[in-house]
Parts: structure tokens; C-alpha cells; sequence
């Protein structure tokens, strides 16, 4: 076992706090002034300028603290905002981890300037969690490959530019999967998905859609390595977006207790009321913690990231969901009235719970790596 410092300490690069700072300006002027929008025009509009922002970078970079940063600002104030620039990330990480140099020439800029929108495709009908179970297939075809399949719950269907699509090539589970580059013009919408938090989200049709040999990510196999690698670095990140939603209801909850006037004095006189703020204050900083902990761990190539990064998404999504709660609780009747702050975060914060790995498929990662003593 390590050193408890070396188990509990962590650190930000130089430029990581001019990340900070420039993220939280753009949140504020972008977003927090202009109100809330849920659009496919804004989620556009809003990837473009984060974009010309430069904030695009660390997801590009796959630079993990700086994705948790960027993400935590951005969720404060729109969860459309956080997903759209995660995705951004999400979608051109397997090319930044496998990529050929000619792949990362033709699609780093774009996407880190917010030019091309990126997707990534697993989830399927029958291969969630179970990734292997995957069907969607690419069957050799001259100098090329012909893919079909379906894709399910992918987000930024119908508005992607660039898609990283996984499909079976053999019939081994894990090493028989691979990855390809598909533009969105050879992908068809099938259907867009009608979400509690609205967000471009839906099932694409591949249909005998044809790519050539160099759409190929990686080793031909290799797709089931380098999915679980992109997911692995975002899964802490999940966990910044929650504690920036979580830390808006806070605030938000603070707000309310302090203005609202019940039996002639602040809600927030009240001791249940404080209790619910002081709760939702120490679980908050503490997800915080380990999700830093989580994402410098990935940074540093530590072994110990992997199963860092579920507790921190587990912890940080449930923590978030619990504050939230609290804070819709604060709010009384005002807090269940379609378009608040903390309703629209109650939607919000829901998915992020299932999202890249559900709590409980957290819970099986960290119970695996504990009793084969892997995890320590």
C-alpha cells in the first residue's frame, strides 16, 4: 500500500488556475448572463464559442484536471454548455489516445475550435454497461469496411460532424471490437430522444455505410481498450459537472434562505434549513476533493486512477443529487415550477448518475479491484 500522502495529495499545473480563471469568466458572460437556452442552434453556437474561447483545449488534450475545471465552471451555469464541450472530448478522445497522425491532423483543430462537433458511438439496445454484447459490425470490403448497426443514446446525434464508432470484427467479446472514423453525413438519424434535461440525443442508423482503411482507430481489435481508455479519463469529470450543479443549488438554497420570510423572520433562522445547507456544504467539498484527487491520479499515470475516478463520479453524482434535492426542498412550491434554477437542475443532475457508468456499475468496478487487491 502507498504512503497516505502519497495516497491523499494532489496538484494543479501552472496553467491550470489562467484555466480556472478564463473558464469562470466565459460561464458568467457567456452563460449566466444571457439566461438559460436548451436549443440545437445553442448547442452549436455555444461549442463555437468555447471554441474561439480556447477552452476547448484541455478536452483535446485529454488533460483530466483541466476537463474537471473546465467542466465544473461551465455545469454551474448550463448543463447543454458542460455536455457540449464534454463531448467535444469524448468524441475525439479515441483518436488523441490511438489516432494515426494524419487522423489527429484532420480532426484535432475543428473539433478543439469548435468547428466540426464530435459523438462517440457504443451504447446499442442490447450492449450498455455490457459492452461486449455489442452487434453493430464492420465487415472487410476491398480496401475498406462496410458498417451496420444501430446506436442508442448517443449524444449529439442528428448535429455531429465526426463520429467514433465502435463495431464488432470478430466474434471474440472484447478483443473483437474496433473503432472507426464515420462523418455525420454517412450516419442516419433514427430518432431524437425527448430527455427530462433536454440535449441533442438519440439513435443513429449505420447502414452499410462504407469507410476505407484509414478510418480504422488504433488495431484492428483494439476498439474495446480504447473505449474503456476515452471513459476511464471522462468518468472523473462526470463528477466535476455534478459538483458545479451542485454547488448552483447551493447557492441558490443560500438565496432563498436568506430572503424567504416565514413566521416573521429568514427561512434560514430555521435549524432544518441549516442543517440541509450545512449537509449539502461538506458533501459537496468533499466529491470535490476526491474528483481532483481522481483526475490528477489519470494525469499522473498513477494506478490507482481507474478506481479513483468511480468513487469520484459515484460520490460527486450522488452528493449533487442530494444538494439539489435540498435545495428544491428549500424552495417550497417555487422550487417544482417548470423553468427555476433548481427544477431545471433536479433534470439536470438526474442522468449524470447513469451517464458513463451508473452508480451501481461503479460499485461493481470498485468491488472487483478491492477484493483482487488490484485497487490498493
Amino acid at each position: 500500500m502507498n504512503s497516505l500522502v502519497e495516497r491523499t495529495t494532489f496538484s494543479f499545473a501552472p496553467h491550470h488556475a489562467e484555466l480556472d480563471r478564463r473558464a469562470k469568466a466565459f460561464a458568467d458572460a457567456e452563460l449566466m448572463a444571457h439566461g438559460h437556452e436548451e436549443s440545437d442552434a445553442f448547442a452549436k453556437a455555444i461549442t463555437l464559442k468555447l471554441g474561439a474561447a480556447g477552452l476547448l483545449e484541455p478536452c483535446v488534450e485529454l488533460d483530466v484536471r483541466g476537463i474537471a475545471l473546465l467542466r465544473e465552471r461551465v455545469a454551474y451555469a448550463s448543463g447543454l454548455a458542460d455536455s457540449m464541450a464534454a463531448l467535444q472530448g469524448l468524441g475525439y478522445g479515441p483518436i488523441a489516445l490511438m489516432g494515426t497522425p494524419a487522423q489527429k491532423e484532420r480532426w484535432r483543430g475543428p473539433v478543439s475550435r469548435g468547428e466540426a462537433i464530435a459523438a462517440i458511438g457504443i451504447t446499442e439496445p442490447e450492449a450498455g454497461s455490457d459492452v461486449g454484447a455489442m452487434v453493430t459490425s464492420a465487415t472487410p470490403d476491398g480496401d475498406g469496411y462496410i458498417l451496420r448497426g444501430k446506436k442508442c443514446f448517443i449524444t449529439n446525434a442528428g448535429i455531429a460532424d465526426v463520429y467514433v464508432v465502435f463495431a464488432r470484427t470478430s466474434d471474440d467479446r472484447s478483443r473483437g471490437i474496433s473503432a472507426f472514423i464515420v462523418p455525420g453525413s454517412q450516419v442516419r438519424l433514427v430518432e431524437r430522444y425527448e430527455l427530462v434535461a433536454p440535449h441533442p440525443c438519440g439513435e443513429i442508423a449505420l447502414d452499410d455505410v462504407r469507410v476505407g482503411k484509414d478510418a480504422l482507430v488504433g488495431g484492428l481489435g483494439e476498439g474495446f481498450k480504447i473505449a474503456m481508455s476515452t471513459l476511464d479519463r471522462f468518468r472523473a469529470t462526470v463528477g466535476a459537472a455534478s459538483i458545479g450543479m451542485g454547488a448552483r443549488a447551493l447557492d441558490e438554497g443560500v438565496a432563498r434562505a436568506n430572503q424567504r420570510q416565514q413566521f416573521g423572520k429568514p427561512i434560514g433562522s430555521f435549524q432544518q434549513i441549516q442543517a440541509m445547507l450545512a449537509d449539502s456544504y461538506a458533501e459537496l467539498e468533499a466529491a470535490r476533493l476526491l474528483v481532483y484527487r481522481a483526475a490528477a491520479a489519470w494525469d499522473g499515470r498513477e494506478s490507482s486512477g481507474g478506481m479513483l475516478s468511480s468513487a469520484a463520479k459515484m460520490l460527486a453524482t450522488e452528493s449533487a443529487q442530494k444538494a439539489i434535492d435540498r435545495a428544491v426542498q428549500i424552495h417550497g412550491g417555487q422550487g417544482v415550477r417548470k423553468g427555476s434554477t433548481v427544477e431545471r437542475l433536479y433534470r439536470e443532475i438526474r442522468a449524470l448518475r447513469i451517464y458513463e457508468g451508473t452508480t451501481e456499475i461503479q460499485r461493481v468496478v470498485m468491488s472487483r479491484g478491492l477484493l483482487s487487491g488490484t485497487g490498493v
